[in-house]
Protein backbone atom coordinates (compact mmCIF):
# COMPACT_ATOMS: atom_id res chain seq x y z
CA UNK A 1 0.00 0.00 0.00
CA UNK A 2 1.58 3.26 -0.92
CA UNK A 3 1.50 6.29 1.08
CA UNK A 4 -1.51 8.24 -0.50
CA UNK A 5 -3.51 5.26 -0.10
CA UNK A 6 -2.73 4.58 3.18
CA UNK A 7 -3.58 8.52 3.94
CA UNK A 8 -6.78 8.10 2.89
CA UNK A 9 -7.47 5.01 4.56
CA UNK A 10 -6.74 6.71 8.21
CA UNK A 11 -8.59 10.10 7.09
CA UNK A 12 -11.80 7.65 6.30
CA UNK A 13 -11.31 5.66 9.74
CA UNK A 14 -10.82 9.30 11.28
CA UNK A 15 -14.12 10.58 9.89
CA UNK A 16 -15.63 7.56 10.68
CA UNK A 17 -14.79 7.72 14.10
CA UNK A 18 -15.68 11.12 14.10
CA UNK A 19 -19.09 10.67 13.04
CA UNK A 20 -19.94 8.27 15.67
CA UNK A 21 -19.09 10.55 17.84
CA UNK A 22 -20.71 13.56 16.80
CA UNK A 23 -24.09 11.31 16.83
CA UNK A 24 -23.57 10.15 20.39
CA UNK A 25 -22.91 14.18 21.40
CA UNK A 26 -25.82 14.75 18.99
CA UNK A 27 -28.16 11.80 20.92
CA UNK A 28 -27.03 13.20 24.22
CA UNK A 29 -28.27 16.49 23.19
CA UNK A 30 -24.90 17.95 23.68
CA UNK A 31 -24.98 19.86 20.80
CA UNK A 32 -23.30 22.71 22.53
CA UNK A 33 -19.96 20.83 22.93
CA UNK A 34 -20.09 19.32 19.45
CA UNK A 35 -20.06 22.78 18.45
CA UNK A 36 -17.21 23.94 20.86
CA UNK A 37 -15.09 21.20 19.64
CA UNK A 38 -15.39 22.08 15.90
CA UNK A 39 -15.20 25.68 16.21
CA UNK A 40 -16.99 28.73 14.39
CA UNK A 41 -14.64 28.73 11.68
CA UNK A 42 -14.70 25.22 11.10
CA UNK A 43 -18.43 24.93 11.06
CA UNK A 44 -18.34 28.45 8.60
CA UNK A 45 -16.13 26.21 6.31
CA UNK A 46 -18.45 23.41 6.18
CA UNK A 47 -21.24 25.19 5.62
CA UNK A 48 -19.74 26.87 2.80
CA UNK A 49 -18.43 23.55 1.43
CA UNK A 50 -22.15 21.95 1.51
CA UNK A 51 -23.90 24.91 -0.12
CA UNK A 52 -21.33 24.80 -3.03
CA UNK A 53 -22.58 21.49 -4.00
CA UNK A 54 -25.91 23.27 -4.37
CA UNK A 55 -24.97 25.81 -6.35
CA UNK A 56 -26.16 26.37 -9.82
CA UNK A 57 -24.51 27.38 -12.69
CA UNK A 58 -25.09 30.85 -13.81
CA UNK A 59 -25.08 31.28 -17.81
CA UNK A 60 -24.79 34.73 -19.39
CA UNK A 61 -25.72 34.62 -22.85
CA UNK A 62 -24.62 36.56 -25.93
CA UNK A 63 -27.56 39.34 -25.41
CA UNK A 64 -26.59 39.57 -21.83
CA UNK A 65 -29.59 37.03 -20.75
CA UNK A 66 -28.68 35.31 -17.53
CA UNK A 67 -30.12 31.72 -16.93
CA UNK A 68 -29.87 29.11 -13.00
CA UNK A 69 -29.93 26.25 -15.00
CA UNK A 70 -30.24 24.19 -11.35
CA UNK A 71 -33.50 26.08 -10.86
CA UNK A 72 -35.32 25.02 -14.12
CA UNK A 73 -33.68 27.65 -16.41
CA UNK A 74 -35.36 30.74 -14.20
CA UNK A 75 -34.16 34.24 -15.80
CA UNK A 76 -32.47 36.51 -13.34
CA UNK A 77 -34.54 39.66 -14.43
CA UNK A 78 -32.28 42.54 -13.99
CA UNK A 79 -32.32 45.87 -15.91
CA UNK A 80 -29.64 46.78 -18.45
CA UNK A 81 -27.89 48.85 -15.60
CA UNK A 82 -28.26 46.36 -12.86
CA UNK A 83 -27.13 43.64 -15.37
CA UNK A 84 -24.20 45.81 -16.05
CA UNK A 85 -22.89 46.39 -12.33
CA UNK A 86 -23.49 43.05 -11.89
CA UNK A 87 -20.82 42.19 -14.79
CA UNK A 88 -18.49 44.09 -13.94
CA UNK A 89 -18.38 42.68 -10.31
CA UNK A 90 -18.45 39.57 -11.83
CA UNK A 91 -15.31 40.83 -14.53
CA UNK A 92 -13.29 41.42 -10.72
CA UNK A 93 -13.03 38.64 -8.64
CA UNK A 94 -10.40 40.58 -6.43
CA UNK A 95 -13.35 42.55 -5.64
CA UNK A 96 -14.00 46.51 -5.93
CA UNK A 97 -14.53 48.91 -3.29
CA UNK A 98 -17.37 51.31 -4.16
CA UNK A 99 -15.26 54.56 -3.46
CA UNK A 100 -12.49 53.59 -5.88
CA UNK A 101 -15.14 52.57 -9.06
CA UNK A 102 -14.47 56.21 -10.88
CA UNK A 103 -11.16 53.71 -11.72
CA UNK A 104 -13.90 51.18 -13.75
CA UNK A 105 -16.08 54.28 -15.04
CA UNK A 106 -15.28 53.43 -18.92
CA UNK A 107 -15.49 49.81 -18.49
CA UNK A 108 -18.96 50.22 -16.74
CA UNK A 109 -19.88 52.35 -19.41
CA UNK A 110 -18.90 49.60 -22.03
CA UNK A 111 -21.14 47.52 -20.37
CA UNK A 112 -23.92 49.81 -20.18
CA UNK A 113 -24.08 50.19 -23.56
CA UNK A 114 -23.68 46.35 -24.34
CA UNK A 115 -26.77 45.59 -22.31
CA UNK A 116 -29.23 48.85 -23.24
CA UNK A 117 -28.38 48.92 -26.89
CA UNK A 118 -31.09 51.41 -27.69
CA UNK A 119 -30.76 53.90 -25.39
CA UNK A 120 -29.34 57.36 -25.30
CA UNK A 121 -25.48 57.41 -24.68
CA UNK A 122 -25.73 60.54 -22.84
CA UNK A 123 -28.03 59.37 -20.68
CA UNK A 124 -25.95 56.09 -20.12
CA UNK A 125 -22.74 58.24 -19.25
CA UNK A 126 -24.78 60.40 -16.87
CA UNK A 127 -26.14 57.26 -15.18
CA UNK A 128 -22.34 55.98 -14.90
CA UNK A 129 -21.37 59.30 -13.22
CA UNK A 130 -24.18 58.83 -11.28
CA UNK A 131 -22.70 54.65 -9.88
CA UNK A 132 -19.42 56.18 -9.66
CA UNK A 133 -19.39 58.83 -7.55
CA UNK A 134 -18.57 58.07 -4.16
CA UNK A 135 -21.09 60.58 -2.57
CA UNK A 136 -23.98 59.53 -4.75
CA UNK A 137 -26.27 56.17 -3.23
CA UNK A 138 -26.79 55.06 -6.55
CA UNK A 139 -24.17 51.94 -6.69
CA UNK A 140 -26.22 51.24 -3.26
CA UNK A 141 -29.45 50.82 -4.45
CA UNK A 142 -28.61 48.88 -7.73
CA UNK A 143 -26.84 45.96 -5.38
CA UNK A 144 -30.01 45.96 -3.26
CA UNK A 145 -31.76 45.08 -6.53
CA UNK A 146 -29.75 42.53 -7.59
CA UNK A 147 -29.83 41.01 -3.88
CA UNK A 148 -33.65 41.55 -3.94
CA UNK A 149 -33.62 39.72 -7.24
CA UNK A 150 -31.76 36.74 -6.58
CA UNK A 151 -33.42 36.15 -3.10
CA UNK A 152 -36.58 36.06 -4.86
CA UNK A 153 -35.29 33.25 -6.97
CA UNK A 154 -33.26 31.12 -4.16
CA UNK A 155 -33.08 30.90 -0.40
CA UNK A 156 -30.56 33.09 1.48
CA UNK A 157 -27.50 31.29 2.04
CA UNK A 158 -27.34 30.09 -1.67
CA UNK A 159 -28.01 33.30 -2.85
CA UNK A 160 -25.35 34.96 -0.67
CA UNK A 161 -22.72 33.02 -3.72
CA UNK A 162 -24.49 35.03 -6.31
CA UNK A 163 -25.01 38.51 -4.95
CA UNK A 164 -22.71 41.69 -4.75
CA UNK A 165 -21.53 41.64 -0.83
CA UNK A 166 -19.32 42.98 1.25
CA UNK A 167 -15.41 41.62 2.20
CA UNK A 168 -13.21 43.76 4.60
CA UNK A 169 -9.61 43.20 4.60
CA UNK A 170 -7.53 44.97 7.65
CA UNK A 171 -4.29 46.02 7.06
CA UNK A 172 -0.89 47.09 8.87
CA UNK A 173 1.87 48.81 7.87
CA UNK A 174 4.38 49.26 10.55
CA UNK A 175 3.39 48.98 13.91
CA UNK A 176 0.86 52.30 13.80
CA UNK A 177 -1.08 52.73 11.05
CA UNK A 178 -4.01 50.49 10.12
CA UNK A 179 -6.21 50.91 7.47
CA UNK A 180 -9.35 49.06 5.95
CA UNK A 181 -9.89 47.66 2.37
CA UNK A 182 -14.12 47.24 2.00
CA UNK A 183 -14.14 45.56 -1.26
CA UNK A 184 -17.57 44.47 -2.59
CA UNK A 185 -17.11 40.82 -4.26
CA UNK A 186 -19.40 38.28 -5.40
CA UNK A 187 -18.20 34.92 -4.42
CA UNK A 188 -19.68 32.76 -6.68
CA UNK A 189 -16.88 30.48 -7.91
CA UNK A 190 -15.97 31.20 -10.96
CA UNK A 191 -16.26 27.68 -12.62
CA UNK A 192 -20.10 27.84 -11.97
CA UNK A 193 -20.06 31.30 -14.94
CA UNK A 194 -20.93 30.40 -18.15
CA UNK A 195 -20.52 32.50 -21.00
CA UNK A 196 -22.09 31.47 -24.06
Amino acid sequence: MNTTDNNQSVAEQMAAQLQKLATRLHEMERNDLLLHALGVPLLEELRIEAARGRLSKLVIKKDFTMLLPGYGNQEVELQPIHKAVYLLFLAHPEGIEFKRLANYRDELARLYMATAKIMDKNKILETVDHLTNPLDNAINEKCSRIKQVFSKLMDEYSASYYIISGHTTKHVAGSSRVWFERLKVITLPRELVVWE
